[in-house]
């Protein structure tokens, strides 16, 4: 029997952003890639909360122990919910993924400008925030076809949807996760792009607190390794 593997994406995407990864695991798993609360389908049917998503996250296990990978966004929810699953989650990979602000001064000054953006994007349509979105140097460096794949993406959400997973997912409401990571006695894979520095020191001091870990760079790689190089993802998460 196929173990579970849920997958959870990044903000401005949808499930869609899996599909490749999906296939590239060649069917070793049962996938999931819902949603998540503020996107796609989902933008309006869930709370965008750390708690409603890690309820959701048990729901889709339906009781089986399962693989849990999540990008960014859905890294972050990854690790909260591998925390509070305990011992329903059998594994967990964090692709480009931070355990959150340990400073509270400057958390609370993320929190205010995601704020400030999200008051932004309620004010505007999707299509110039998901342009603005893209531009960002954290995603400098990708093919066209992969910026246009994840341009596409970002279209299937809703300024609303978008504002509130920033107000209840976003980096600055997220309850730091760094002193609970040597807790965490199941199996971590920490993937992160060639070119992703700010992302690659955050894994490395996570890889120092972890007690069962492996670093994992994808050549060639920025910050969305998944959809830039979803071959070497789909590897990474089927070492085990």
């Amino acid at each position: 029997m196929r173990r579970t593997l849920v997958l959870l994406h990044g903000f401005t995407q949808t499930r869609q952003s899996w599909r490749r990864t999906i296939g590239a695991l060649g069917g070793r798993y049962r996938a999931v890639a819902p949603d998540l609360p503020g996107h796609g389908l989902a933008a309006a049917r869930r709370p965008a909360s750390f708690p409603a998503c890690t309820a959701y996250v048990r729901a889709l296990a339906d009781g089986a122990p399962l693989t849990l990978a999540g990008y960014s966004m859905g890294g972050r929810i990854a690790l909260h919910a591998a925390l509070a699953l305990r011992p329903l989650v059998e594994r967990l990979v964090l692709v480009g993924a931070s355990p959150g602000i340990a400073d509270a001064a400057e958390r609370e000054a993320r929190r205010a400008a995601d704020e400030e953006l999200a008051a932004r994007i309620e004010a505007s349509t999707i299509e110039p925030f998901a342009v603005e979105w893209g531009a960002q140097p954290l995603f400098a460096g990708q093919e066209e076809r992969v910026a246009a794949a994840a341009y596409a993406d970002r279209l299937r959400n809703t300024p609303e949807g978008l504002a509130a997973a920033l107000r209840g997912l976003g980096t600055g409401v997220m309850a730091p996760l760094w002193e609970q990571l040597p807790e965490l006695a199941i199996p971590v894979t920490l993937v992160v792009g060639e070119r992703d520095e700010k992302f690659r020191a955050i894994a490395e001091a996570m890889a120092g607190r972890l007690p069962a870990v492996e670093l994992v760079v994808i050549d060639g790689a920025g910050h969305a390794a998944q959809l830039e190089r979803p071959d070497a993802v789909a590897a990474a998460i089927a070492r085990a």
